[in-house]
Formats: structure tokens, sequence, C-alpha cells
């Protein structure tokens, strides 16, 4: 026998919520599917009567008759990576008064993870897709638009630019490698990400821009391979040492480098930036607070989130929209110095 109190929740339809709440049908309808403007006074009304009832929206039924899921898929390529985390937690703030849900996955730095994501969050009816870095190849991009409203953050795609957010990645990456000369380094270490991935690119371009544009010469045996994590660094950044390959500074492909970077310093008693200067890239918000604390590139990454979040909104309503530009600063810490 069930007592006072919460009503049991089975069974309980838009009905019974209508009438709790003193609305239409209709009305507790539209809020449900987000297909019309509501009044913020019914609206609060129908919210609180599904709350007391426990009423539970029959979503699957909605997709069907509105065609629509309310869900945007969200694919990292790490989506447990600090950089990505940031992102993501703007794209959730954006979407939480509105009636869409993130519906989140990763990509793992493989095409064929990547597409499995894709054609699972295809399959299960996602609105919209929004892609936080990819693997894929621009063809693919453009076939993956074709079926559903597609997002891109740091992928500028030929014949989808009007929803691709890309950054200054090369240019920030310039201005990161010259504070170093400026202050006096000539023999910089670089330690870039994934050749297959565009910002690794950019990055590694900048870096080169910066040496080049002062008449340093190249030297490869200082560029380094990682996979922007901060075991590759620590192992790549070893290697180095153990080969007595001389340098006296590095400026890592993003924070979490730096930080492996860092480590590998410190166990051949190293220290920054008294003996070797440390750039990062990205500004995570940890890196404020390492000892030293980090010279690094800013990238505003929850003010990206809730923008591309914006835009798929806007797309989904059928209305113009276009991507922000984003300034990437270089902010000045305790990490770097003047050589002596």
């Amino acid at each position: 026998m069930a007592g006072h109190g919460k009503r049991m929740t089975h069974g309980v339809t838009i009905n019974e919520v209508a009438r709790e709440a003193g609305v239409s049908i209709s009305t507790v309808s539209r809020i449900i599917n987000g297909t019309a403007f509501v009044a913020d006074d019914k609206r609060r009304a129908v919210e609180t009567a599904m709350q007391r009832l426990g009423f539970q929206p029959n979503y699957l039924a909605r997709t069907l008759i509105t065609g629509r899921s309310m869900t945007v898929g969200v694919i990292a390529e790490d989506i447990v990576s600090p950089f990505y985390a940031d992102v993501i937690r703007g794209i959730e703030h954006a979407l939480l008064d509105t009636p869409y849900q993130p519906v989140l996955n990763s990509g793992h730095w493989s095409i064929r993870h990547e597409t499995r994501a894709i054609d699972t969050l295809i399959y299960r009816k996602v609105d919209a897709l929004l892609l936080l870095g990819s693997t894929l190849p621009d063809d693919t991009l453009r076939d993956v638009a074709a079926r559903v409203p597609l997002v891109l953050f740091g992928r500028r795609v030929p014949g989808l630019e009007g929803h691709c957010l890309t950054l200054d990645q090369r240019g920030a990456a310039l201005n990161a490698t010259r504070h170093l000369i400026e202050l006096g380094h000539r023999r910089i270490v670089h330690l870039h990400g994934p050749p297959g991935q565009q910002d690794a690119q950019e990055r590694r371009a900048g870096y080169r821009d910066a040496l080049t544009g002062t008449g340093l010469p190249l030297h490869p045996e200082l560029e380094l391979q990682g996979d922007f994590l901060e075991q590759s660094a620590a192992q790549a950044l070893t290697h180095l040492l153990g080969a007595r390959v001389p340098f006296t500074a590095v400026f890592a492909g993003n924070d979490q480098m730096a930080a492996g970077a860092r480590l590998a310093l410190h166990r051949r008693g190293l220290r920054v930036p008294d003996d070797v200067s440390l750039i990062g890239f990205d500004d995570l918000p940890a890196s404020a607070f390492t000892i030293p604390p980090l010279t690094t590139v800013r990238q505003p990454t929850y003010q990206i989130g809730q923008a591309l979040a914006r835009h798929v909104l806007h797309v989904l309503a059928g209305e113009a929209s276009s991507l922000p530009d984003f300034d990437l600063p270089l902010i000045l810490r305790e990490s770097t110095r003047p050589l002596r």
C-alpha cells in the first residue's frame, strides 16, 4: 500500500501535468519538445508540476513525433583531457537552460574510433555533432556534415568554413618561441604533438617560423615527438638528456607535456628556470599553481565551449550565426628567465 507523500510515477501523463500546472496540454507539449517559446511563468508551473508528479517524458516517442532527440553529440579526442574537459564544461553550461543535452564520446586520436563514435551518435539520432579536434580526412567530414549538422573545433575544412572554429596556433607558437629567443636562448627544444593533429602541426610551424625569422638554424635533433601527454614528453626529454644534446629552453606543445618535461629535468637535477626555461601551451587551470608557475599560451577553453554550443543552437534553430575569434596571449610566469 502506498503511503502519503510523493505520488507514484508510473503512468503519469501530460494530461495530468497540464491539469496540475493549470495550462493546456499543448503548452506542456511545447515545453517538453522545445518547439516554441512559452512564457516563463507557465514554464515554471509546468516544470514544478512535472517534478511534483515525477513525470518522465517519453523521449523515444518524442523523437519519432518531432524528428528531434534534443541531444547534441560531442566527440573530443579524449574527454578526460584537462583541455577538452574545460571546453566540454563550457558546452554543458551553454546548454543548461535549453531543451538540449550533450552526449559525450572520445575519438582517441584514431580514425577508426572516431568513425565509430560518429556512426553511433548519428544512429542514436543526435540533432547535431560537435567535434573537438578530428583525425578524419576533409572528404569524410564533408560527408558527415551532409548527414547531420556539424561544427568543428581545431579544424578548418574547405566547404565547412562557417562551422569551423580555429585559432592562430601558429602565431601563438611563434610568439612563445620568440619570447625565449628574446631572453637569449638559441638552442630551444620543441616537444610537439601527434604529426596528424592540425594544432600540433601549426605549433611546430610557429616554432620554426620564430627561429628562421631571427636567423637561427633549425636543429632537427631538438624537435621531439610527443602525443600531448605527460609521459611522452618525459620519455623524449629523458632520451635527449641521456644523449647529452645541449639546450637551454623547452617549448612544449601543451601544458601536459610541459609537466612531463619538468619531471625529466628534475630527475636529472636541472632546475626550472635556473638551468632550463620552460614554456607550455593552453594555460590549464593547474599551470598557475605549479612550482614554478608555468609561462604558457592561454586558450580560453571555457569560452570556446560556450561559443561552440551557442553556434550549434543557432544552426538548429535555422538562425544565422558566426563563430567568434579568440586571442591566444602569452602568459608570463616564473618558468622562464634570461639566459645567463
